[in-house]
């Protein structure tokens, strides 16, 4: 199966990480939203999109590449890290806005992903930040777990 992880992860590369290991599982490619165009999601089987969660949702570049793409009947997957220790409730109100826009587009989601990632934003970097060390090495086993169950 050809896959595309679709990546915007700038502070700490938390999300890069998380996205270095759906590419070994999944044999993918990673490029960053200003680095794909619409034809290319053409020839991958199933296409990955992930960023830190900004402000309670993905972030604006990613929202917005989503936004700009045509219809299709692509299968996808949903990833994120963010700062907190949240429960699926809130992951679900993070990934919501990406979901809608997405399915909207007729993509079919076929998983999503979260885990803690090292937050510094805003007056966080006064403490020192949340979250230190994450993702952590059971963070990493778990993003294995969910790539090879993508594929199976």
């Amino acid at each position: 199966m050809k896959t595309l992880l679709i990546l915007f992860s700038y502070h700490h590369k938390n999300t890069q990480k998380i996205a270095d290991v759906f590419a070994k599982i999944l044999e993918a490619q990673i490029k960053t939203p200003p680095e794909t165009n619409a034809e290319d999601l053409q020839q991958y089987d199933l296409i990955g999109f992930g960023s830190g969660i900004y402000f309670g949702k993905h972030h604006k570049s990613l929202l917005e590449f989503a936004e700009k793409l045509p219809p299709t009947n692509k299968k996808a997957f949903i990833f994120s890290t963010n700062g907190g220790n949240i429960g699926k409730m809130n992951v679900e109100n993070f990934h919501k806005p990406l979901k809608t826009i997405l399915t909207a587009k007729g993509f079919n989601i076929v998983g999503e992903f979260n885990c803690a990632g090292f937050d510094t934003f805003g007056p966080l970097k006064l403490v020192g930040g949340i979250s230190k060390g994450r993702p952590n090495e059971e963070d990493l086993k778990k993003a294995e777990s969910f790539a090879a169950n993508l594929i199976k």
